[in-house]
């Protein structure tokens, strides 16, 4: 009886299989404490993933700090487009805005006209006072207090004190409301007189303003240069 001959392997597949072995066998013991005597095919494929831990990590970073800055630079966009539409209205009202600066400006003027200078507040205190006498009313008191001085102006507050008739206390009222330079009756209070009669008694402050000279601002710039820190006297 006739027997059959073994199939026989390709020389190629032999050699696959030879160098599957061959490598298999260098991972197998391996010291893991002792990577230095590693054979060679270990040793690449560790450096191969620990290169490809590292561009990994690398990667992630780099991407993930360019998508905070990508939502920073998102997050501007509303506010950039506002600012934008903003000034683009500015610019095609420019003519227009500088015609109301200039409205403003005179209008600043003629409130500046209407507050007296230092030199001028005497002459200002008579008018208050002959305002009262052309109406008949006596003075009890006139008595200019302390200037209070503001940021741009000084207030000068005056305690007053005029009987009259009712008329006549009204009529005063309005002829210091009217006087050319700004002057303003706070805490007004009317009585009538002790004596009796139609005459009344009115007590007010009156508050008349000046503005402030040059050399009264210079020494406000310097008194605030000296409060801030490191200011110099």
């Amino acid at each position: 009886m006739a027997t059959s001959a073994p199939p026989t392997i390709p020389a190629g597949s032999a050699d696959i299989n030879t160098a599957f072995q061959d490598a298999a066998s260098q991972f197998r013991g391996l010291n893991l404490d002792q990577p230095g005597q590693w054979p060679a095919l270990p040793k690449l494929v560790a450096w191969l993933f620990a290169a490809a831990v590292v561009v990994a990590i690398g990667w992630f970073t780099l991407l993930s700090d360019a998508h905070d800055q990508l939502d920073a630079e998102v997050n501007k966009e509303p506010a950039l487009k506002n600012d934008y539409r903003n000034k683009l209205g500015q610019a095609v009202n420019l003519s227009e805005l500088r015609k109301q600066k200039l409205q403003v400006e005179e209008y600043v003027t003629q409130l500046e006209k209407q507050l007296p200078g230092k030199a001028e507040m005497d002459a200002l205190l008579s008018d208050i006072n002959q305002a009262g006498l052309g109406r008949g009313l006596q003075f009890e008191l006139f008595r200019p207090g302390q200037s209070v001085v503001k940021d741009y102006y000084a207030e000068l507050p005056i305690a007053l004190r005029v009987s009259g008739r009712y008329h006549d206390v009204g009529a005063f009222a309005a002829d210091v409301s009217n006087l050319s330079r700004i002057v303003t009756l706070h805490d007004i209070s009317i009585e009538g007189n002790r004596g009796g009669g139609d005459v009344l008694v009115m007590e007010a402050t009156a508050r008349t303003y000046r503005y402030l000279d040059a050399s009264e601002l210079d020494s406000m710039r310097k008194a605030k240069a000296v409060k801030k820190p490191g200011g110099k006297p």
